[in-house]
């Protein structure tokens, strides 16, 4: 998330064709490819080159930087919430993309693509609300207004950051972070410190704030509270609306869509797993050429729970 100080989008160091034709390599080699991820991806680059068919449904980048003083004096959620997905130049794109697509290809894996979309609407909203709230206390604290309060600044960098918590969360080993080794857990932390460092004109409150949301994120939803109750909702949500679209489709249409996109359900486990894939998601059991429901088969064939945990650690490493 770089201040805006200058704007260089006039110029072209064709990184975005760089960044397709990694987002396309990786896309070719894996078996389940992460619809959500790729869309943000599409999302992001789509609002940067501000097609024509775009071009007047698109705020301008000067209407939505995010500037904690416009924020707060206006009321402004546009420049809350939208500033997070434009992009000052091509390098500041391709460098968040390629960090999403590493990113977002293990979480989404991981988590499935209705909990991981429900995951980064919850993190964009953290970690936006988080750095308006720091501006606002540096402010209001130390009378800290010039650096922070007013400065402008865009980008995805911040979800970024909070994707990284997460991602490392339950890592207990070590990563190369641009030639230090470092502890994975505290990977963001040094990441934070390094590139304000070695790279000028960034916000360093915009990626402190997109941490701390990554922290805030673990630490309730594993226990009761409004924002567990919020995921789950948004899981919930997005979920219903995937199986309502599933369920009113015609019969061709689902059997059509059960080989070459749409749903199948596991006949082991009962697990809803995207069209694309050839083996279930959760434990790993092969589909059949007719993408049968598991509603066909009696309950003496579903695989035990223990099974399919010990499944899931053989295929993730760890517990969902």
């Amino acid at each position: 998330m770089p201040l805006v100080r200058r704007n260089n989008r006039n110029v072209s160091n064709g990184m975005i064709p760089l960044m397709l034709l990694q987002a396309v390599n990786e896309y070719r080699r894996l078996e389940r490819k992460p619809p959500v991820t790729a869309a943000i991806l599409a999302a992001n680059t789509l609002i940067y080159l501000r097609p024509a068919f775009l071009h007047q449904i698109l705020p301008k980048i000067e209407d939505v930087l995010f500037n904690a003083h416009l924020i707060v004096k206006n009321k402004d959620l546009k420049r809350l919430f939208l500033s997070a997905f434009y992009h000052l130049g091509e390098t500041h794109l391709a460098y968040n993309m390629i960090s999403l697509l590493w990113k977002g290809i293990q979480l989404e894996t991981w988590l499935g693509s209705a909990e991981f979309t429900a995951m980064v609407a919850t993190l964009l909203g953290l970690s936006q609300g988080i750095t308006l709230l720091l501006a606002k206390s540096l402010l209001l604290l130390f009378d800290y207004e010039t650096a922070y309060y007013h400065e402008y600044s865009v980008g995805f960098s911040g979800v970024l950051f909070a994707m990284k918590v997460v991602l490392n969360s339950h890592s207990d080993g070590y990563t190369n972070l641009h030639g230090f080794v470092v502890p994975a857990k505290h990977a963001a932390w040094a990441e934070l410190v390094l590139i304000q460092l070695l790279v000028p004109n960034v916000s360093f409150l915009g990626h402190l704030g997109g941490i701390l949301a990554g922290i805030v994120y673990l630490r309730f939803k594993k226990a009761p509270s409004p924002l567990a109750t919020m995921v789950k909702g948004l899981t919930s949500l997005v979920r219903s609306l995937h199986m309502r679209i599933w369920q009113q489709s015609s019969p061709r249409q689902r059997r059509t869509s059960a080989v070459a996109g749409g749903i199948w359900r596991c006949r082991a486990c009962t697990y809803d797993n995207s069209g694309w894939l050839s083996v279930c998601e959760v434990c790993g059991t092969g589909r059949g050429d007719d993408g049968l429901s598991s509603a066909q088969l009696s309950n003496s064939e579903m695989i035990p729970l223990d099974e399919l945990r010990h499944r899931r650690i053989q295929r993730f490493g760890r517990y969902r």
